[in-house]
């Protein structure tokens, strides 16, 4: 078996000997050297020609942000994971590296108090995203050729779409700024966002959305009342739901247990969508490793709503969108470019049958020859 080469880039000794140390351990990757600064890393990448590139953001000669400037210009599609504090700073950074073209990030152990906490942290979430961004580690689901059919030809909902549920994960920073700023200001639906991510992170995240587009996009918080034209961002380390109250609805929050090892997660999202709106909901699942959004898009199906994906070529990693593919619970599949657009199209398309029916109905109702 053909391991994936894996380059250290970290000013810490400590930090790049703990990485080393845990990525050799897995007999699926090999650690082939190791960087203190991005000056060193850019000639390490030309002499070793790694698979992927874990780079810390603050280093000095040349931190992580100017190195992958240069990395990208050179390697346009090396992977490359940011290795980042789980501070505001350190999340700024993160947000401004993915949006220059890092693959993921993942961040470091802080205050745990215990060497074992911290292994045990990186590789959980390290090691997979490794894997997930090395295509011959993980085997990919079976391509297939544009256009995607429909799993499944099923009558289309007669109801309105009331909202818009989206689930997305690795690559969704920048596929949320993709579909977000593309969405019209009067949208008449709310739109509601679990993206995988930690506290700060997710309030960083919002307040960008929000910079670039004409919908008002915030965190969630507990307890607000959903309204049209805003877009709600799951805060980090809570699962975000709906509920009805009275005549409206509202955010719920809660610190029920992980689902698919991440809070917020995409399931409980779609479930509580799927049991307050029914048939009036639309989902979508972009780019993300892992299943989850698979059950929330089984359950606003079954309910008879719609669940459309983004598609493989422009993913990140066709995890999530993928398996609900798989499943069959996908409607239809587009690339990200045209998301926003079809989001759009059948919010507008649906309310517009509501409005035809409406009046069909009422002029059927009334007397012959009244006009």
């Amino acid at each position: 078996m053909v391991r994936r080469r894996i380059l250290v880039v970290d000013d810490s000794v400590v930090i790049r000997k703990l990485l080393c140390e845990i990525l050799s351990q897995d007999h699926e990757l090999e650690v082939v050297g190791s960087a203190s600064d991005g000056r060193i890393a850019l000639s390490k990448i030309l002499q070793l020609k790694p698979d992927l590139v874990t780079l810390d953001i603050e280093m000095p000669v040349m931190d992580g942000l100017e190195t992958l400037k240069e990395l990208r210009k050179l390697y346009p599609k090396l992977p490359v994971i940011m290795f980042s504090t789980l501070t505001e700073r350190g999340a700024t950074a993160t947000l401004d590296a993915l949006s220059l073209g890092a693959s993921d990030y993942a961040t470091k152990p802080s205050n745990t108090g215990s060497p074992a906490v911290a292994i045990a942290a990186i590789r959980t979430e390290l090691i997979p995203k490794i894997k997930a961004l090395c295509p011959s580690i993980s085997p990919k689901l079976k391509t297939l050729p544009p256009p995607y059919p429909a799993v499944r030809i099923r009558p289309q909902s007669k109801g309105p779409v009331e909202i818009v549920a989206i689930g997305t994960s690795t690559g969704g920073p920048n596929a949320l700024a993709e579909v977000l700023p593309r969405i019209p200001q009067d949208l008449p639906v709310a739109i509601v966002v679990v993206q995988h991510m930690p506290p700060i992170f997710t309030r960083l995240l919002a307040d960008r959305l929000a910079s670039q587009s004409n919908i008002s996009v915030s965190e969630g918080s507990a307890g607000v009342t959903l309204t049209p034209g805003q877009a709600w961002i799951a805060p980090g380390n809570f699962h975000m739901t709906v509920a009805r109250a009275g005549l409206h609805y509202r955010l719920d929050l809660n610190q029920n247990p992980p689902e698919h090892s991440c809070r917020p997660a995409v399931d409980p999202l779609f479930r509580s969508v799927a049991e307050v709106f029914r048939a009036n909901v639309l989902g979508v699942v972009m780019t993300g490793m892992g299943s989850d959004g698979v059950l929330g898009a089984q359950h606003i199906r079954e309910a008879g709503g719609e669940v459309i994906i983004q598609d493989e070529a422009s993913s990140v990693v066709w995890g999530m969108p993928g398996l609900v593919y798989a499943a069959g619970q996908a409607d239809a599949v587009y690339p990200l470019d045209q998301l926003a657009a079809e989001i759009t199209r059948r919010v507008l398309q649906s309310r517009s049958r509501r409005v035809s029916a409406t009046t069909t109905n009422h002029y059927a109702a009334m007397e012959p020859g009244v006009k």
